[in-house]
């Protein structure tokens, strides 16, 4: 991965702003791309036909019939016919995409690995595959091979130079404080989440739940910004998104599912804005200097600095510098040197005594943040 691209992209909207309205488009994907302005889309999320070459019908051991996918969509004559399309229908989405947009396409063994080889050569930039492991997954019934139980997505942004979104400190911070991995584990789309018709049957045969999408766009996006579906198919993504503070582009060529797609839409509720406030990224705060410590008067020159099991002991200097015997530098350099390293986060590495204990002083940086935060700066 190239590190130059890595970090996460600056964008917000004030609480209460208005976000342009979630829509499903009837027609065909490709088609409708290009009509749409060039450089216009935050994220994609595409759930394209997986040309799942069924032969013949698929029966459960009572004999009962497997309501398999043999849907005209997902048919086509041979690899190459796919291949075509979903050249055609990435070079389309490729378009639209602003340039520090990304990308998201899940798939199966069917047409992941042809996508993803495809998508390398229009220029997009592969930043993980992720595997959707589902709880509840159908069972092999012909027992001919192992139990289907995952499908794979790939994230990649517009090209190598993109600064796409990651909410990475959000990600953390829901998952026990730890980093988000790449496997994901979720229950195929069942009970009430399933869209049904007057008659029972359920309108969309591969309905993606909720839940996944919502990890897709909570970790890749930020409120307001513009979601693509060329394969809205149910309207999920379309409802995620309008739930969490995003606009969506849905494009669907099958009246019946664009009319529940759209019937599905008007039912759901923006989330308020304080259930929407995102948690601001490391990389954006703005730089504080060790002497605006001092200048604040949150320690005092003369004051001594630990290691957070109180060991290795540091001298604050008038000027904003830390002595360590002879050897005089930034909170950073001077941490190092105690460590014998080559480099430290000396905010995190240096600890202050206050009547609590041993705090790090990452803590008044925090502070001076939240009043120049508190002021627009």
């Amino acid at each position: 991965m190239s590190g130059s691209v890595l970090r996460t992209q600056a964008r917000s909207v004030a609480p209460g702003m208005d976000i342009p309205e979630s829509r499903i488009i009837l027609g065909d994907c490709i088609a409708e791309m290009e009509k749409l302005p060039a450089a216009s889309v935050d994220l994609v999320f595409a759930d394209p036909p997986y040309n799942l070459q069924l032969q013949g019908s698929l029966h459960r051991p009572d004999q009962s019939l497997v309501d398999a996918v043999d849907d005209e969509w997902d048919q086509f004559a041979s690899f190459e016919a796919y291949d075509n399309f979903t050249r055609a229908w990435l070079t389309a989405a490729r378009r639209v995409m602003k340039p520090n947009a990304a990308i998201w396409v899940i798939g199966s063994y069917h047409n992941i690995f042809r996508v993803g080889a495809i998508l390398q050569d229009l220029g997009f930039w592969i930043l993980n595959d992720v595997v959707w492991r589902k709880n509840n997954p159908m069972p092999n019934f012909r027992g001919r091979r192992f139990t289907n139980a995952h499908e794979t997505l790939i994230w990649a942004s517009r090209s190598a130079q993109s600064k796409y979104t990651f909410n990475y400190e959000a990600l953390k911070a829901g998952n026990e404080d730890l980093q988000l991995r790449s496997d994901w584990l979720f229950p195929i789309c069942t009970g009430g989440e399933r869209l049904k018709d007057k008659t029972g049957r359920k309108v969309h045969p591969t309905q993606k739940p909720e839940a996944l999408i919502a990890r897709v766009l909570l970790s890749s996006s930020r409120r307001g910004d513009v979601v693509l579906d060329p394969f809205s198919g149910s309207g999920t993504t379309a409802a995620v998104a309008k739930r969490f503070g995003r606009s969506c582009i849905g494009i669907e060529r099958d009246p019946e599912y664009a009319a529940a797609s759209r019937a599905r839409l008007a039912g759901i509720e923006t989330l308020p804005d304080e259930a929407l406030a995102e948690v601001p990224a490391k990389r954006e705060a703005p730089r504080v200097a060790f002497s605006s410590v001092l200048e604040r008067g949150l320690i005092a020159p003369g004051t001594e600095l630990t290691d957070a099991k109180g060991r290795v002991r540091a001298l604050v200097r008038a000027d904003g510098t830390l002595a360590l015997g002879n050897v005089i530098g930034s909170i950073h350099k001077i941490g190092a040197v105690a460590q014998d390293a080559e480099a430290c986060n000396g905010w995190t590495y240096w600890h202050l005594e206050t009547p609590r204990g041993l705090e790090p002083i990452d803590r008044l940086r925090a502070q001076i943040r939240a009043e120049m935060s508190a002021i627009g700066v």
